[in-house]
């Protein structure tokens, strides 16, 4: 389905290249990428991504270096959907971590709100599986706890 934006979450293999996908279909508006180095400027992007990424990046592409973390990508992607007055996001992270950057941004945006899951498949350890069902487990608790 359409949605107004894309959010790709940074930090693993083929989320970048994947909202550029959904971009180059005209699936959404423009596209976040949160979390992404301070550093990095669109020329860099369109060096990994190759020259046919050129014109998606430079028009609707927008890096966001504010956070730091799944709870932060919420909180920065909040921002940034409320000064374009979007409404519905295609969310792109791994599948491992889906479950977690889903309830992070449920609790920041609230229902009014859509939220399209877009799992970007991967092989993950047993040990990025342990470790992610931790954090997931120990976010709810903490949210449980309000601490």
């Amino acid at each position: 389905g359409r949605t107004d934006a894309v959010v790709v979450l940074t930090g693993g293999v083929g989320r970048i290249e994947r909202g550029v996908a959904i971009m180059d279909q005209g699936l959404a508006r423009r596209m976040l990428i949160a979390g992404a180095e301070p550093s990095v400027t669109r020329a860099d992007l369109v060096r990994r991504l190759g020259p046919d990424a050129r014109r998606t990046v430079r028009c609707c592409v927008d890096l966001g270096s504010e956070s730091v973390d799944t709870r932060s990508n919420a909180e920065e992607a909040q921002r940034w959907l409320e000064r374009r007055g979007y409404r519905s996001l295609r969310l792109i992270t791994s599948d491992w971590h889906m479950r977690r950057a889903k309830y992070e941004f449920r609790r920041h945006l609230g229902p009014e709100y859509r939220i399209l899951e877009d799992a970007v498949p991967t092989r993950p350890s047993f040990a990025t599986l342990f470790g992610e069902y931790n954090k997931l487990i120990l976010r709810r608790a903490a949210v449980l706890l309000d601490v």
